[in-house]
């Protein structure tokens, strides 16, 4: 089977926040991404909820008819607000609270004791729980002690040496993926990939299950129009049958 496309809308709130009010409907968006072709639906709330909404996640849930995903650092209240929500997974991303945007994976060697802890507690709930981490093989081994159900890998120097050496960019994150298999992970991937640099890599990362994909795809629907950019992404996955 091709990788998952989950859509993270969170742009969309990005929109609606700077002028206030409902417009655009984050809701009715996601809504409309699942009648477009998305598999899932990510969103990652912040404290500062500058995007997503915690109250954005509460009505989410209610719509949401794919595979809801609920991204974020698992501070009390992320956990709490994932713990009433039971999204169908919860990826666990260490941003600090002024980060622009996710930069970095987990050392999930030296934080190890925290996420068992973390992900007991969704696990328990019935909640399918991810890791993002660096494509370091190491650390992608490490994950496996802690619990979790799949690993993330942070695609960002991939997408930064695509255009130089996309054989090079690409060769740590099979390593990290061959590591994910031989410790029975499910592999996720997610950050910075486009209509550019998505076919190359999904079509070489072995066993990948799904990818995350917001900023890229929000501005390409400037452009091409939600529906078709949708459509777009999943034929670089190679799923042509869904168009």
């Amino acid at each position: 089977m091709p990788p998952k496309l989950s859509v993270n809308i969170n742009k969309i709130a990005t929109l609606r926040n700077a002028r206030g009010h409902n417009r655009p409907d984050v809701v009715q968006a996601a809504r409309d991404c699942e009648r477009f072709g998305a598999d899932g639906i990510t969103v990652h709330p912040r404290p500062d909820e500058r995007h997503i909404r915690y109250q954005d996640v509460r009505d989410l849930r209610l719509v949401v008819r794919t595979e809801f995903n609920i991204e974020g650092n698992p501070t009390p209240d992320f956990i709490e607000l994932v713990l009433a929500n039971a999204p169908a997974q919860v990826t666990l991303v260490p941003d600090a609270p002024d980060a622009i945007t996710s930069n970095a994976g987990w050392d999930s060697v030296r934080h190890a004791d925290f996420l068992r802890g973390v992900i007991a507690r969704f696990k328990a709930a019935g909640i399918r729980t991810s890791i993002f981490v660096d494509p370091d093989p190491v650390q992608v081994s490490a994950a496996a002690a802690t619990g979790t159900d799949r690993v993330e890998l942070y695609t960002e120097t991939y997408a930064r040496g695509y255009h130089t050496d996309r054989a090079a960019a690409i060769a740590p994150f099979v390593r990290a993926a061959e590591a994910a298999a031989e410790a029975g992970l499910g592999l996720n991937a997610g950050h910075d990939l486009d209509l550019d640099n998505l076919g190359y890599f999904a079509h070489r990362i072995p066993n990948l299950l799904e990818v995350s994909i917001g900023h890229a795809l929000i501005c390409d629907a400037l452009y091409l129009g939600l529906e078709n950019t949708i459509q777009l992404y999943q034929r670089a996955l190679g799923t042509p049958g869904r168009l």
